[in-house]
């Protein structure tokens, strides 16, 4: 059996020749002990010169592709390769009124939202890309499930701390809110707005402590998302199941989600960035994760101590913090946010038609302070501000502005009116 080490080091010139061009016909293979993809296993092969090769993955992957494009009106080829370029070279594409609801943007133009009549009764099968390789991830399965069987664990007086669901909660606003909300969501797959590098860095790298996979991957199965709502293509649409939508997807391998060329089409952007490429890289966004568990121990070891003073008290403090803090904080960004994939797409009410059936969920947009609005979201992607009606509270947003306001960051992208306005229900 291949050594880890063996294939670090095929990961890590995988990145470097996708940061330099080079033209190679490769897959991704998911190896590893993680909830999430963290190493990659790249498979090198020589481009064929026969004229007749055989269909591959990647060939089968394109003509997917294809075909779903008929879901949305057509473009062409000369128009889909200006707007590749003006996603890599951050210029906005020209607004084509006559075919477009919505207004074209750099990194979101494979977002656009268009109005397409949808049998919100019809059921999908899953991905092709799911349906060709079936592989149960263990490595997603066996994390997942010994952190929810820890939950138990909160019932026991030992463990049991109201300041520890309290601080559930605003672990949630830090670390969901700013980290995957702000950053992973508003920022990276969506540039809703512009801030200082090292703000950016913040906010991401509180994305990353949420367990949620690393930035690149997050932001190109939203993208891939956004395409394609809930048409088989979209990674986890409930017209599967709910229990798919939810958290099923991610437990069985998607050819369409771990190819060369999907992080080159939906996270190119992405991967320009050599942090990002440094955390898409090994285990290096996992270990980022567990280190900061391992602070959040430190710390409360350290509390414990300072107002005890015995070294009894100052463990039982470390293990609350890192029992609350990281564990059920943890679980509990997971499924509010897994909750905007399933919830937000079944139940709730919309203010705008749009190509699927994306709904404005008032119980997850407050435990997601505003990501719940998910129908104003689809219906205007790029805009940073998802509650759009007064009793639409995104706290998401009112963080956003107070950011601006003190100069922290700029461009911040307001609804489209007139976008919307023909939307309306």
């Amino acid at each position: 059996m291949e050594s880890i080490a063996s294939l670090v080091r095929r990961n890590s010139v995988f990145l470097n020749r996708h940061t330099q061009g080079a033209q190679f016909d490769t897959r991704i293979e998911s190896v590893g002990l993680g909830p999430h993809r963290f190493l990659h296993n790249v498979i090198q092969k020589p481009m064929s010169t026969n004229t007749n090769p055989e269909p591959t993955s990647e060939n089968k992957a394109k003509a997917l592709h294809r075909n779903s494009r008929q879901l949305t009106e057509p473009q062409s080829a000369t128009t889909e390769s200006a707007e590749a370029s003006e996603i890599e070279n951050g210029q906005s594409a020209p607004e084509d009124s006559q075919k477009s609801t919505v207004r074209t943007h750099p990194e979101d133009s494979i977002a656009k939202d268009r109005l397409v009549e949808v049998d919100e009764l019809q059921r999908v099968q899953k991905p092709e890309g799911v349906q060709r390789s079936g592989r149960i991830l263990w490595e997603y399965v066996i994390p997942v499930v010994v952190f929810h069987c820890l939950i138990p664990l909160a019932f026991f007086s030992y463990f049991f701390s109201w300041w520890g669901i309290a601080w559930m909660l605003v672990g949630n606003y830090i670390f969901t809110s700013l980290g995957i909300g702000a950053g992973y969501h508003r920022l990276l797959t969506h540039r809703g707005f512009k801030c200082p590098r090292w703000f950016e860095y913040v906010l991401t790298s509180l994305g990353v402590c949420s367990f949620q996979d690393s930035p690149a991957r997050w932001v190109l199965v939203h993208r891939l998302h956004h395409q394609h709502s809930d048409h088989q293509p979209d990674p986890h649409t409930p017209k599967v199941s709910a229990f798919w939508s939810h958290m099923g997807w991610l437990f069985v391998d998607n050819k369409e989600t771990s190819t060369i060329a999907s992080y080159d089409k939906y996270a190119r952007d992405v991967l320009k960035d050599p942090y990002y490429r440094w955390l898409q890289r090994n285990l290096n966004w996992v270990l980022f994760y567990a280190m900061h568990a391992v602070v959040f121990t430190l710390v409360g070891f350290g509390v414990g101590y300072l107002f005890s003073g015995t070294l009894a008290g100052a463990t039982h403090t470390g293990v609350l913090y890192l029992f609350w803090g990281v564990i059920m904080r943890t679980i509990f960004t997971w499924h509010v946010t897994w909750g905007i994939n399933s919830a937000s797409h079944m139940w709730g009410y919309r203010n705008y038609e749009t190509r699927e059936d994306s709904r404005n969920n008032w119980l997850f947009a407050l435990l997601t302070n505003g990501e719940g609005w998910h129908n104003n979201h689809h219906a205007d992607p790029r805009s940073a501000r998802h509650g759009h009606r007064w009793w639409e509270v995104d706290l998401t947003w009112l963080s956003l502005r107070f950011f601006e306001k003190i100069g922290l960051i700029k461009g911040l992208v307001h609804p489209n009116q007139s976008a919307l306005e023909r939307k309306t229900v």
